[in-house]
């Protein structure tokens, strides 16, 4: 299998087949120092760090140690903790970041034999219709290669390359403005003791580890704002605010990006010999930490499907493969948006926004309540990895 992508769903879906005895080789465009120094949001939900376990490989690239992962929501006064009951511990995470999750993954690939190539340029994809495609990429140097191979599994983001290799009309895509922006700053200053996330009158704000002295903030923005709109004298004011935190620590400001938030699916997530993973196949809002935990399944998955299929001849799991990602998908794209309309007011009425502010309030007093222990709504066990 040629693997184009060297992000989370690929690396994970490398080192699977690599475990399996499957060959593979990893196309990733950009040179690993880049990559090892790229900053992803993303934290590793207890669905995906029980499918590692599984693997053997959750204490490679998650670490052994034990880590808080419960989340903190404060609004209208109030500061209460999602995952302080015994159910929520039980269903907890793990505090990896996306960035510390793909190194562990490049440093394991390697050690244990697998190809990766950096500087992996201009990828192109022919041949799905047949069994033995080819993809071909440019390496540093400006030299052109060829691989032939089984499969082709697409990883390489929402904006790769890879899909072209499919015909026009090869899948329906489904996508969605839901009509918010963030302005995501990286910082560096005190991280909190564990994920927060603050919601009022002013907009959502949340906060997040991002290393022993580094944190990552979220702010609400108007759709259309530019980081110029945002300088450092504007930015922690807000936070204050917005986080209920009048002595939030500050730091200098080391990153700064705007972006709106959107969803896309691809359905099918296949083509041919060509399959789908991670953000080449769905995109998320991030309110819910859904994205990465996606492309950790969408792996899973293959990986599992691939080796029934060359040890046993079994077509079925990759005939089903689009079928039992897009199932989890849509849940998680449901739950993402059912997040996103608990902690913004996404518009309406002006006459009706007291109406909506009381019904997010109620949302979230019922989310962080006694009732959670009864699963109300089904949506506990995915709140308990939701950062």
């Amino acid at each position: 299998m040629v693997i184009v992508g060297g992000g989370p769903a690929g690396l994970t879906l490398a080192n699977l087949l690599n475990r399996s005895g499957i060959g593979c080789v990893v196309l990733e465009l950009r040179s690993r120092e880049y990559v090892d120094r790229r900053q992803r949001a993303g934290i590793v939900e207890y669905r995906a760090v029980r499918m590692l376990e599984e693997w053997g490989l959750a204490d490679r690239v998650l670490g052994a140690a034990p880590q808080d992962s419960r989340l903190e929501l404060r609004f209208d006064g109030e500061r209460r903790t999602i995952g302080e009951d015994e159910y929520g511990l039980s269903l907890a995470g793990s505090l990896c970041p996306q960035q510390v999750l793909v190194r562990n993954l490049i440093s394991l690939l390697l050690e244990e034999g697998g190809d990766l190539r950096f500087d992996a340029a201009g990828a192109t994809v022919h041949g799905l219709d047949g069994e033995r495609p080819v993809v071909g990429y440019t390496d540093a140097a400006g030299e052109p290669h060829e691989i032939e191979c089984d499969f082709v599994a697409a990883c390489d983001g929402d904006h790769g390359s890879s899909r072209a290799g499919a015909p026009e009309g090869a899948w329906t895509t489904q996508v969605m403005d839901h009509g918010v922006s963030w302005l995501t700053v990286l910082t560096d200053s005190p991280p909190p003791r564990r994920p927060l996330m603050g919601v009022g009158p002013e907009g959502f704000a949340a906060q997040f580890a991002r290393g022993p002295a580094a944190s990552r903030f979220y702010l609400e923005c108007p759709p259309g704002d530019r980081i110029e709109d945002w300088p450092a004298e504007r930015i922690w004011p807000a936070l204050r605010t917005r986080l209920a935190d009048p002595d939030l620590p500050t730091g200098p400001v080391t990153d700064r990006e705007v972006f709106a938030l959107r969803s896309v699916v691809h359905d099918p997530m296949s083509y041919g010999r060509l399959y789908l993973l991670g953000d080449a196949a769905h995109v998320i809002s991030p309110m819910g930490g859904k994205g990465m935990n996606l492309a950790l399944h969408d792996a899973d998955v293959l990986a599992r499907a691939v080796r029934a299929f060359l040890r046993d001849g079994d077509e079925s799991l990759l005939r089903r493969y689009s079928a039992d990602c897009l199932e989890r998908v849509w849940s998680c794209q449901e739950f993402s948006r059912w997040m996103l309309e608990t902690t913004h007011d996404l518009g309406g009425p002006a006459e009706e926004a007291g109406f909506r502010r009381e019904l997010r309030l109620a949302r979230l007093r019922r989310l962080t309540g006694a009732q959670t222990k009864t699963a109300e709504h089904g949506y506990v066990e995915a709140l308990a990895g939701l950062a």
